[in-house]
């Protein structure tokens, strides 16, 4: 999943929803702010209360940056709104070949308890069998917990299981680990920007070199 370019989306919501405008430049760094602290707390997001007391603090980062005055809740619906997630194109087309070639299929990311819901705004959800969210979990990638219960879920040994991500290392380095294959999705790769990878892990650059990948034993995650 990825999505569209919050800044001018914020700067539209503050406009509708509180009356107020800001400049791009600051909606850009407000929007920086918003995901750095994200990231610190994403682990908070743990059920839809917490996930609800962190969206409210994630707004609020961006308030010194923002320098107006708005209502919390406005600032909060405003930055929910700003956050408009979609699949990529190769994402469904992907997940249909490999169920039909009898695979388990588990998300496995490090996410708050609203993965569940992005993967069903997206369309993705009815394609997977399972989703792992670290918040939810109490782990996250790269440590080797939040890949095992993956493999609980999917009902598969790590030695018969491929995990495909962006990070060499929370995916890649975290992966085999836990014994699992690795793939790397590098989408931006190319001469200009190649990616790096252990020996042995396949480089990709969209999901539709994927399926071919996991032919090797039927019943992998």
């Amino acid at each position: 999943m990825h999505f569209e370019p919050p800044a001018p989306l914020l700067r539209a919501e503050l406009r509708e929803r509180a009356g107020v405008e800001v400049t791009v430049p600051v909606a850009e760094a407000a929007v920086r702010a918003e995901i750095a602290y994200y990231r610190a707390h994403l682990h908070e997001g743990r059920d839809a209360a917490s996930l609800a007391d962190l969206r409210r603090r994630c707004a609020e980062a961006m308030r010194p940056v923002l320098g107006v005055d708005v209502d919390g809740e406005a600032l909060t619906e405003a930055l929910l709104a700003a956050l408009r997630f979609h699949a990529y194109p190769d994402a469904a087309p992907a997940l249909v070949a490999l169920r039909a070639r009898g695979l388990s299929i588990v998300v496995v990311s490090n996410w708050d308890h609203s993965l569940h819901g992005r993967l069903a705004e997206t369309g993705l959800a009815p394609l997977v069998d399972a989703a792992v969210a670290s918040a939810e979990l109490g782990s996250a990638k790269p440590d080797r917990t939040i890949f095992a219960h993956a493999l609980e879920l999917a009902g598969a040994a790590p030695g018969a299981a491929l995990h495909a991500g962006d990070s060499p290392a929370a995916d890649v380095d975290g992966a085999l680990a836990a014994g699992l294959r690795a793939v790397l999705v590098a989408r931006d790769a190319g001469p200009a920007r190649p990616a790096r990878a252990p020996a042995g892990v396949p480089v990709i650059t969209t999901l539709a070199e994927l399926p071919p990948l996991c032919e090797y034993a039927s019943g992998a995650a």
